[in-house]
């Protein structure tokens, strides 16, 4: 075989085992949250009976907006793209901020809202709910969240 076809096949057989490692080369996961408990240290309970229904929101909310306070009938969790968000408990007082790259396991059935700073912050939601339950109920006199 001359150097030129040695080369040439060579090559082939490189250009094929990258690709074959391509196509079985595994994913990279990384968990962002895991959780049993909200964010402020509350148990999460079992879910009411029913089909499950996965709701998933990406929520823009300006600078300087508190949302109306409000309660989550399910676990949630968010993800923050940019910005920041404080979540408050109503009841508790207790305040904790969030910032870009973070996650956190939203509040189930206890008052609470959230806060953003100078900048408007951007959000992923995942409520793991049961069909036909609402996402967030606002607080009696309070306007919807969105």
């Amino acid at each position: 075989m001359n150097p030129k076809t040695a080369l040439a096949s060579l090559t082939l057989a490189l250009v094929a085992a990258s690709a074959h490692a391509q196509q079985t080369s595994s994913a990279k996961a990384d968990t962002l949250v895991k959780a049993e408990s909200s964010w402020n240290g509350v148990p999460y309970t079992s879910y009411s009976g029913g089909r499950p229904e996965l709701t998933m929101l990406k929520m823009t909310i300006p600078a300087h907006t508190a949302l109306p306070w409000h309660t989550h009938p399910n676990p949630n969790a968010a993800y923050v793209l940019s910005g920041s968000i404080t979540v408050e408990d109503k009841a508790s007082g207790k305040k904790q901020a969030f910032h870009a790259g973070e996650a956190f396991a939203e509040e189930v059935g206890q008052v609470h809202r959230g806060v953003t700073g100078d900048e408007p912050a951007v959000l992923v939601i995942t409520y793991s709910g049961v069909k036909g339950t609402p996402t967030f109920v606002p607080e009696k006199g309070e306007k919807p969240e969105y």
